[in-house]
């Protein structure tokens, strides 16, 4: 059964008439009765009584409610899609990693909701597989995280590439690896260390470079929040692992030191994932424009590092 011959059959039953009907529905009066009797040959029962004015029969009865939501869910179908595409959205949700979250974004989401002041903008921090995880889901639009190509190697998935940033060691300022202008492998190694908790992408990249190292991983305590980074590695002997944009706050902190890596320097990959239908929809594709615009214009996170006092 199809669209166009529930719209015949509630045309006929409006006018009483299969000529009326053929007027209102811009066909010929030929087609209305094929459409007609398309629907009556798939229900085995006739729908009108073919009089001089067309009355429904009990079938007919029972048929036109049905028929009638069915038309005008796919009206409402089809206008919402319309309203979609042409920018008409409610919502926009976004995904990033805490240190996007904290200093890209906020001037990106300013910008937005100014533009868009009708599109309630929803930011949430996670971690860089659970990011991926509920754009997969379509729970978020845009996920903006550590690369992992494992994770976004779909064909409906749309890569950015934004910026890529060195890995270092943050530390207490009394720490004895703070004596270290830069830290050798070798003495990272030797001490306990405070990670992001699976699933964020800093621990496997972290535990991939120890492990091509033939060196030990020694993990002391798995945490999700940059703040309880800064109070335990505060407190005494273990360090942090961490790319320099989540380190900006403790670079301020005199009771914390940050110590770059010798070489190999470990990179953090940062790219903007979404899907190419989302990228159709004008606010999405608005918001990573100014992504986009906000890293090409080297207002990255990285460059609020250059103005801090740095912690000796």
């Amino acid at each position: 059964m199809r669209l166009e011959q529930l719209q015949a059959f509630l045309a006929v039953a409006d006018t009483g008439s299969f000529q009326a009907a053929a007027k209102q529905c811009g066909i010929t009066q030929s087609t209305v009765s094929r459409q007609i009797r398309a629907i009556e040959d798939s229900l085995g029962v006739p729908l009108f009584h073919r009089t001089a004015h067309s009355k429904l029969t009990l079938a007919g009865n029972s048929l036109l409610p049905r028929a009638t939501r069915i038309c005008r869910e796919w009206g409402q179908a089809q206008q919402d899609i319309h309203d979609l595409m042409n920018g008409k959205q409610t919502e926009l949700c976004v995904a990033g990693i805490q240190s996007v979250c904290a200093y890209l974004l906020p001037p990106i989401v300013t910008q937005f909701c100014q533009d868009h002041p009708d599109v309630q903008l929803r930011v949430t921090a996670l971690g860089s597989d659970r990011s991926l995880k509920v754009l997969r889901d379509g729970l978020v639009d845009v996920s903006i995280v550590m690369h992992n190509p494992l994770l976004t190697s779909n064909q409906e998935m749309v890569v950015t590439p934004l910026y890529e940033e060195p890995v270092e060691v943050l530390m207490s300022a009394d720490h004895p690896l703070a004596a270290h202008e830069v830290v050798p492998w070798s003495e990272i190694a030797r001490y306990p260390q405070v990670v992001f908790k699976d699933g964020y992408g800093m621990q496997r990249i972290v535990q991939n470079q120890f492990r091509d190292r033939n060196e030990d991983f020694k993990i002391a305590l798995e945490l999700n929040t940059l703040d309880a980074f800064r109070g335990v590695v505060r407190q005494g002997n273990m360090i942090a692992l961490l790319p320099q944009s989540a380190l900006i706050e403790s670079r301020r902190d005199l009771d914390l030191t940050v110590r770059p890596t010798s070489e190999p320097t470990l990179l953090r990959k940062v790219v903007m994932v979404t899907t190419h239908d989302r990228l159709m929809i004008p606010p999405i594709q608005q918001f990573c424009d100014l992504v986009r615009a906000q890293v090409k214009g080297n207002i990255s996170p990285l460059n609020l590092l250059t103005d801090l006092p740095t912690a000796s």
